[in-house]
C-alpha cells in the first residue's frame, strides 16, 4: 500500500482488540463519578453515625434533631436530583400540569445504539446497596425507638424512614416500570416462592 492511497479505500481496523476489550472491562467496573459515589453515601451514613454518637456528644436534643434532619434532607436532594442521573441514569419528580393535576413521572436512561450504558456496574452496586439498606437500618431504628419509648426520637426517625424510603420507592419504580408492572412482578415473584415450597 502506497501512503498516499485514497482515503475511500481506507478501512478503520482496530489492530489491538484485545486491549479494546480489556479497556471496555476495566471501565465497566471503574466508577465514572467519584464525588456523585462519595455524597450519595456520605448524607445517608452520616445522619446514621450522628443519631447514634448523639447522646454521647451532646444533650441537646434540637441539635440532634436539626443535624439529622439537615443530612436526611440533604440526602433526599442529592439522590433524587444527582446521584440516581449520574449513577443509574434514573429519575423520577412530580409535575402539575395547568388544570393543576399531579403527575409522577418516573424515567430510565435508554441503552444507547451499542449497547453500552454511560453507568458503570461498580456504581450501580454503590447506588442500590446504599439505597436499600439505610431505609431498613431507619426501620429499625424506629422499632427501637418505639419498643424503648423514646418518643422523642420516634419523629426523627419517621423522618429518615419518609425521607430514604420516598427516594426508594421512586427509584424502585424507575427501574420497574409502571404501577402495573410493579404489582405483577411482585405477584409474579411471590407466585414462583410459593411453587418452589
Amino acid at each position: 500500500c502506497s501512503p498516499l492511497q485514497d482515503s475511500d479505500d481506507i478501512e478503520d481496523v482496530s489492530l489491538f482488540d484485545a486491549d479494546d476489550d480489556l479497556s471496555r472491562r476495566s471501565k465497566k467496573s471503574k466508577i465514572r463519578h467519584p464525588v456523585a459515589s462519595f455524597f450519595h453515601l456520605f448524607f445517608r451514613v452520616s445522619a446514621i453515625v450522628v443519631y447514634l454518637l448523639c447522646e454521647l456528644l451532646t444533650s441537646s436534643f434540637i441539635a440532634c434533631m436539626v443535624s439529622i434532619i439537615l443530612l436526611l434532607s440533604c440526602d433526599f436532594w442529592a439522590v433524587k436530583n444527582v446521584t440516581g442521573r449520574l449513577m443509574v441514569g434514573l429519575r423520577w419528580w412530580n409535575q402539575v400540569d395547568d388544570d393543576g393535576r399531579s403527575h409522577w413521572i418516573f424515567e430510565a436512561r435508554k441503552v444507547s445504539k451499542q449497547g453500552s450504558k454511560a453507568s458503570s456496574e461498580a456504581e450501580a452496586r454503590i447506588f442500590w446497596l446504599g439505597l436499600i439498606t439505610c431505609p431498613m437500618i431507619w426501620v429499625i431504628f424506629a422499632f427501637s425507638a418505639l419498643f424503648s419509648f423514646k418518643v422523642k426520637w420516634l419523629a426523627v426517625v419517621v423522618m429518615g424512614v419518609v425521607l430514604q424510603g420516598a427516594n426508594l420507592y421512586g427509584y424502585i419504580r424507575c427501574k420497574v416500570g409502571s404501577r402495573k408492572n410493579l404489582t405483577s412482578m411482585a405477584t409474579s415473584y411471590l407466585g414462583k416462592q410459593f411453587l418452589r415450597q
